[in-house]
C-alpha cells in the first residue's frame, strides 16, 4: 500500500496500475488501488481541519447525531470539542458515544456526507483518521469539567465499560505531574507504599521526582527502598498498579479533591 501510493505521486494512477501488475498481476494491483482509492476519498475531509468550528457547527447541527460524529472523527480535537460544547445538551452524550464505538465507516456512507458538505465547502485532499475512544477523550479533555462531567454521566448509564475506557484515556499516570502540589500530596494519602512503589517502577525521572518530592524524607526514602529491592517485576503489574493510582485521582476529582493544572483541559475559573 505505501509503496502503490507512492507509484502514484510520482507516475499518477495510470504508472502505478502499470507498475503492481507487472509485479503483482493484474487482480491484486486492482484490488490494492481500490483500496488505496477509498483511502484517498476519506482524505478529502482534511480540509474540514481549515474551517472554523462555529461555521462548521452550522453546517452539521440539523444532521443526524452518527453524522455529527463522523464528521468530528475528520476534524482535529480542539474543533471537535468546540463543536461538542455548542450542540444541544441532549445531542451531547449521543454524539459521543457514537463518536467513541465508531472505527469502520462504509465508502457509499462517506461518499454521502461528502455530497452533503461539498456543496457547501470546497474539498481538497489531505489526510483524516476515524474517531475511536481515544480521540474521544482527547475531545472531552478540552470541553471543561461540567461539560466532560455531564457528558460521561450520561453515557456511564448506556454505557458503563465505554464511560470507564474513556476516564482512564483521558487521565494516564505520568499525567501525575499535571497535578499542583497539595493535590499530589492528598493522592498519596490514598495510596498504600507498596502500592505506589510498583507503580512508579516504569516511568520517567520527572514523574518519579514529582512524586517523590510530595513525601516526607523518611516516606520517600521507604519508596526508593522499596523500589530497589523489588527487582524485576512484570510490566503488566506496573500498569495495573497505576490505573489503580489513576483511578484514586479521578474518584478525588470528582469528589473535588484535588485540580488537574498544566494539562490540554481547560479549567473554569470562577471568583
Amino acid at each position: 500500500m505505501m509503496k502503490a501510493q507512492d507509484f502514484i505521486a510520482v507516475g499518477g494512477m495510470g504508472y502505478a496500475e502499470e507498475v503492481l501488475e507487472k509485479s503483482l498481476g493484474h487482480d491484486k494491483a486492482i484490488e490494492i488501488l481500490r483500496r488505496i482509492e477509498r483511502l484517498m476519498k476519506v482524505r478529502g475531509f482534511n480540509i474540514l481541519k481549515n474551517v472554523d468550528a462555529h461555521q462548521l457547527l452550522a453546517f452539521i447541527q440539523k444532521e443526524h447525531p452518527q453524522t455529527i460524529a463522523f464528521v468530528m472523527t475528520q476534524l482535529s480535537p480542539d474543533q471537535s470539542a468546540a463543536i461538542l460544547a455548542d450542540l444541544p445538551p441532549e445531542l451531547q452524550a449521543d454524539v459521543i458515544y457514537r463518536f467513541a464505538n465508531m472505527e469502520r465507516v462504509a465508502p457509499e456512507t462517506i461518499t454521502s456526507v461528502e455530497a452533503v458538505l461539498e456543496s457547501r465547502i470546497d474539498f481538497a485532499q489531505g489526510a483524516s483518521k476515524l474517531g475511536g475512544v481515544k480521540s474521544a477523550a482527547e475531545v472531552l479533555n478540552m470541553v471543561g469539567q461540567s461539560t466532560e462531567r455531564s457528558i460521561l454521566s450520561k453515557i456511564n448509564e448506556q454505557a458503563p465499560e465505554l464511560a470507564t475506557a474513556i476516564k482512564n484515556l483521558m487521565f494516564v499516570f505520568e499525567d501525575i505531574v499535571n497535578l499542583d502540589d497539595r493535590s499530589i500530596q492528598r493522592v498519596l494519602k490514598e495510596v498504600d507504599n507498596k502500592e505506589l512503589a510498583l507503580a512508579m517502577k516504569h516511568v520517567s525521572p520527572e514523574v518519579k521526582q514529582r512524586v517523590i518530592s510530595n513525601l516526607s524524607q523518611r516516606a520517600a526514602q521507604m519508596i526508593e527502598e522499596e523500589i530497589e529491592y523489588m527487582g524485576p517485576v512484570r510490566l503488566r503489574d506496573v500498569e495495573e498498579a497505576q490505573q489503580r493510582v489513576v483511578d484514586v485521582i479521578r474518584n478525588l476529582e470528582e469528589a473535588g479533591q484535588v485540580v488537574i493544572v498544566g494539562g490540554t483541559k481547560a479549567e473554569e475559573m470562577v471568583e
